[in-house]
């Protein structure tokens, strides 16, 4: 079972509405706490009443209530370590182009990676760098068929 299908497999359920706005909630009260202090515990409460403190750093805090916000806007969150390195079949879910595509892009240079005996092996920074200069690329080329769109007087 490779990697994305374990990732897949602990998937949450959709959240309700009444999950999302817990969500928002517990992040606003989080950063809220951030701001006002060095706060690093939290208190649970479980269905038996009890109360444990948890220890934790700010930053861990803080990314606690960075994944709160961003699933109570109902975004799809998933946790890579930064020094994973994908298959190019990983790579190419990754980036929703076809596995051809990827290795295309390798040996064109423009898509960096290593040899691990015969395989291509993509380091999950370099596969970020590379969506995200597909992104501004993409997002360029649009800007300039609108200018060529108004230059024509086809505004629509």
């Amino acid at each position: 079972m490779s990697t994305l299908d374990r990732l897949r497999e602990i998937t949450p359920p959709p959240m309700t509405e009444s999950d999302i706005e817990m969500a928002r909630i517990a992040q606003r009260c989080i950063m809220e706490a951030l701001d006002h202090s060095r706060a690093a515990s939290i208190t649970l409460t479980t269905d038996k009443g009890e109360h444990p403190s948890i220890a934790l750093p700010p930053a861990a805090l803080k990314l606690i209530g960075q994944l709160l916000g961003a699933l109570s806007e109902g975004l799809t969150i998933t946790l890579v370590p930064s020094n994973r390195e994908f298959t190019t079949v990983e790579a190419a879910h990754f980036l929703n182009v076809s596995r051809p595509f990827v290795i295309k892009e390798i040996n064109e240079g423009r898509l960096k990676h290593r040899m691990v005996g015969t395989h291509r092996r993509i380091a999950f920074g370099d596969l970020v760098a590379y969506a995200k200069a597909m992104r501004e690329a993409k997002i360029a080329a649009l800007d300039r068929m609108a200018a060529n769109a108004r230059e024509l007087g086809l505004d629509y």
